[in-house]
C-alpha cells in the first residue's frame, strides 16, 4: 500500500516514516501513527504523520493494518 494516500492511513497502524533531519539518507524508522499531520488527499513525497513516540515524518512505508 502506498504512503502516499492519505486515505490508506489510520491512527494505529505501523508504518516506516522518513524523519526530515534523515531525507538525506534515506533512514527509516518505523512506529504506530498517532496523528495524520497532512491535509491533502495525496501528497507526492508520502502523508506526514506524528508516530506514538513523537517523531514526526512522512510515510514511506506501511508495514501492518
Amino acid at each position: 500500500m502506498s504512503g502516499q494516500t492519505r486515505a490508506n492511513i489510520k491512527a494505529g497502524i505501523e508504518v516506516d516514516i522518513v524523519l526530515k533531519q534523515d531525507q538525506r539518507t534515506g533512514k527509516l524508522t518505523r512506529g504506530i501513527v498517532k496523528d495524520i499531520l497532512t491535509n491533502s488527499p495525496n501528497h507526492p513525497h508520502g502523508i506526514k504523520v506524528r508516530l506514538q513516540s513523537g517523531d514526526v515524518g512522512r510515510v514511506k512505508n506501511i508495514i501492518s493494518i
